[in-house]
């Protein structure tokens, strides 16, 4: 007879997918994912909650603003370190397929689930979406919520690639039509679709140069040094005090006369250390659930919104919490887990294939090492 206790852990092996832990992967690189994800959970938990006309303590609004400063352009630097791997992988007509299906497709498919769920629970929600959101999403997706992230990389992925898969650009090129993008996005923010990848191909750009040397052993050695943290970690502090204290709370970062080169190299500190940590986090092995949110990131990323709505709905409505910490605390927790728990249950293997790929022979394993190596999240 099975024992209660094995019973409790096949459930957790099952529902969080714990044997990724064993498998040979790039462990620096579910760490930053399962970081990144956590802040983006964050901020998106914390804005459900000011929407719903409770008073957030500033402190709370002041962790976002550090969050924004890096969190955004690491998802893009990452995606870049990895894009000439991949082109040397395939052709540039399935490189792009293979981007259409692992970001495009589940855009498509949970921006409208999300959207649906809105309007039809109106009377709970704090949004007012109304069926002209679903023609948005095409040219506006940055109003819809956190949905305009997948096809801002996609674009920026396919664009950058076709001027190096076709044009032969050389890097520092690359660089330099980022930084003219870079400035010029603010101009054009009514299309978001065009200004998103705009504002981001810069980091991508860094990510793909920096890629060879990246790589090399001495350059990775050193990332793993305690040393190295000590490095960055004042160099982050410094930084952050200066942008906190030349924006308002609240406010985008080229808002208040907050100049776009100064983000720029405040936004470039915050993911050099954010490298130094998960290199550590690595070289100490610790914090291994880091790894399991960042191997799932996709599918969190998807879902938290509307599970943090959720909870948020059923603390205040069935339980009259109303505490906003408290709300922002448990919203934030249940909206990393519980998108987790229904992929590994409900989707993986099961009915709901369809949701992330439109291959239902396509298996978990090669799917998840997909993923890992070509989204950042």
């Amino acid at each position: 007879m099975i024992s209660l206790n094995t019973k409790i852990q096949a459930f957790f092996s099952k529902a969080f997918n714990l044997p990724v832990l064993k498998k040979s992967r790039l462990q620096w690189i579910d760490y930053l994912k399962g970081i990144a994800i956590f802040l983006v959970v964050y901020r998106h938990t914390l804005i459900g909650i000011e929407r719903s006309g409770l008073k957030i303590p500033e402190i709370a609004f002041k962790a976002n603003m550090v969050f924004f400063s890096f969190r955004m352009p690491l998802f893009f630097m990452l995606s870049g370190i990895f894009i000439t791997g991949s082109l040397k992988k395939r052709n540039l007509k399935q490189f792009i397929s293979t981007k259409f299906e692992n970001l495009f497709y589940p855009f498509l498919i949970w921006a409208f689930i999300q959207i649906s769920l809105q309007i039809l629970l109106a009377d709970f929600t704090n949004t007012g979406r109304k069926p002209f959101d679903y023609i948005r999403l095409l040219y506006d997706p940055h109003k819809i919520d956190h949905f305009w992230y997948l096809p801002a990389l996609f674009n920026t992925t396919v664009i950058y690639a076709l001027f190096k898969y076709k044009t032969k650009i050389k890097n520092w090129q690359q660089i330099l039509l980022g930084l003219i993008l870079f400035f010029t996005a603010p101009y054009i923010q009514n299309l978001s679709v065009i200004s998103d990848w705009m504002s981001f191909y810069i980091f991508f750009a860094i990510g793909d140069v920096i890629s060879d040397f990246f790589f090399k052993e001495t350059t990775q050695n050193f990332l793993k040094r305690s040393s190295s943290l000590l490095i960055v970690i004042p160099l982050f502090v410094v930084s952050q005090l200066y942008y906190l204290s030349n924006i308002t709370v609240g406010e985008d970062y080229y808002a208040n006369g907050f100049g776009l080169f100064q983000f720029l190299l405040i936004a470039l500190s915050g993911c050099l250390t954010m490298f130094v940590i998960a290199f550590r986090l690595q070289t100490l092995n610790i914090l291994s659930f880091l790894r399991v949110i960042g191997y799932h990131s996709l599918y969190i990323y998807v879902m938290h919104v509307m599970v943090a709505a959720f909870v948020r709905i059923i603390m205040t409505k069935l339980f009259h919490i109303y505490n906003p910490m408290v709300l922002l605390i448990l919203g934030t927790f249940f909206a990393v887990i519980i998108p987790v728990i229904i992929y590994n249950f409900f989707i993986y293997k099961s009915f709901g294939w369809f949701l992330f790929s439109y291959h239902k022979d396509k298996q978990y394993p090669k799917t998840q090492n997909k993923v890992a190596s070509t989204v950042a999240i």
